[in-house]
């Protein structure tokens, strides 16, 4: 495939390589564009010929700075689309996806939610309800079905199974001051079912509620997964750090015996108290890099705190390669609107970085909390989920944390909620 513009800026270069692949050619030559054998895509005011794709730039790829946008969201073959032009399709594709993938609009004046993060109802893809679609693999679907086009970037669907570790354990491996405390609470409250569990777990007559890995590494090696951990580890608990602290012996053997799995990944899940210092940050990519001896590339922030571009630029100075903070942590969907993997654009510096971005649709935790739905809703979003990904051919990513998938009578309906998704959806080695 071969492209012409008239203006190859860094933003143009940028979409086009995330979008189509790095092996488009782009050239501001219209003779080499129009002698050339290759499918055409004319990116320029005026159309050239009848054998190509004419899209007709609106000025957002032009510009070196950043403003608000006029954004008029219409409808496209049953599409929501925005940027509006008068070429072979009726908007700017390159503009449109790479404002929402940049995620352009949380460097504008925005309101903050109750943690002091870009709040989801700022975004036009929840203002003109597309957050749960991932529309710039459905855009790039339909060009390729109306317009016969040929990419060389195929993908092929793919699913991540993801857990948050907060929390590791409920009772063991704490400190007597903190079970104490807890046995006194659950004392005053008259919580005998807690009180009992503290009671048998502290005296080692019942595994701990929040150990639940060896029923994941059983699910795994069922359905032929490979997951991912992140590892909250602060150095102080504090605020919304409450793991248990990364010195403990328990704490360095869990971390080590999913290090060396070969077909797990481990990262760093960066606290709350490192979301605006680096020394912390520092601090706690090297704990873990001690703990499993390996170099720490992966990271998802702690209540998806981050920040463009503070968050990323911190990540990339600590030597990570890849993020999995791209989504909401108050509501489920699609937060760049994509659904495969992506290098970040850092917006204020005009540059591709280093850092990929691994986008998830899916979290358990806010189902339950901020959107607060039943199992049985959420069963029916995560299935959806898993239909429009695998319609595109992208990658699910899912994140659920193992204080919620335990079988105490509280969290049993959202383990079984897991455990049927897996089960309809991916092949068991156990048939």
């Amino acid at each position: 495939m071969i492209i012409y513009t008239e203006n190859i800026t860094s933003r143009f270069s940028y979409i086009v390589q995330t979008i189509l692949g790095n092996h488009i050619t782009i050239t501001h030559l219209k003779e080499v564009y129009i002698n050339s054998s290759l499918q055409k895509i004319n990116y320029s005011n005026t159309k050239i010929n009848q054998e190509e794709l004419w899209i007709k730039p609106h000025s957002l790829l032009l510009e070196k700075n950043i403003q608000e946008q006029h954004i008029e969201v219409f409808k496209w073959n049953n599409l929501p689309v925005f940027f509006k032009t008068e070429g072979d399709i009726p908007f700017d594709f390159f503009a449109a996806a790479f404002y929402l993938i940049s995620r352009y609009e949380e460097y504008l004046p925005h309101k903050k939610d109750m943690y002091g993060r870009y709040a989801h109802e700022n975004s036009i893809a929840y203002q003109h309800q597309f957050l749960q679609q991932p529309l710039i693999n459905l855009w790039l679907q339909e060009l390729v079905k109306q317009f016969s086009l040929k990419l060389q970037q195929q993908t092929v669907f793919s699913y991540v199974p993801s857990y948050d570790i907060d929390i590791a354990y409920s009772y063991q491996h704490h400190s007597l001051y903190k079970n104490l405390g807890g046995f006194a609470k659950d004392f005053f409250k008259a919580n005998l079912t807690s009180l009992k569990e503290r009671l048998s777990v502290c005296f080692g007559n019942k595994k701990d509620p929040f150990d639940v890995y060896e029923f994941l590494d059983k699910l795994h090696q069922q359905y032929q997964l490979q997951p991912i951990y992140f590892f909250l580890l602060a150095a102080k608990r504090k605020g919304y750090d409450k793991n248990i602290l990364p010195q403990h012996n328990a704490m360095k053997a869990l971390i080590k015996k999913h290090a060396t799995n070969k077909i797990y990944q481990v990262g760093i899940h960066p606290s709350w108290q490192s979301a605006n210092n680096e020394n912390i940050l520092a601090n706690e990519i090297n704990t873990l890099s001690t703990i499993t001896n390996k170099p720490v590339n992966a990271s998802r922030q702690h209540y998806i705190n981050f920040h463009l571009p503070t968050t990323y630029r911190l990540l990339i100075k600590n030597n990570i390669q890849h993020d999995y903070s791209m989504g909401y942590g108050s509501i489920n969907g699609f937060r760049a609107s994509y659904t495969l993997p992506f290098q970040w654009y850092d917006l204020l510096n005009e540059t591709i970085t280093s850092l990929t971005i691994h986008p998830f649709c899916f979290m358990e935790a806010n189902a339950i909390f901020e959107q607060k739905i039943s199992p049985t809703q959420a069963a029916e979003e995560l299935q959806n989920y898993f239909d429009i990904v695998q319609k595109v051919q992208g990658q699910l990513i899912t994140i659920f944390h193992n204080h919620f998938i335990t079988t105490q009578p509280q969290w049993l309906a959202w383990r079984k909620l897991y455990l049927s998704f897996l089960s309809k959806n991916f092949n068991s080695t156990k048939e």
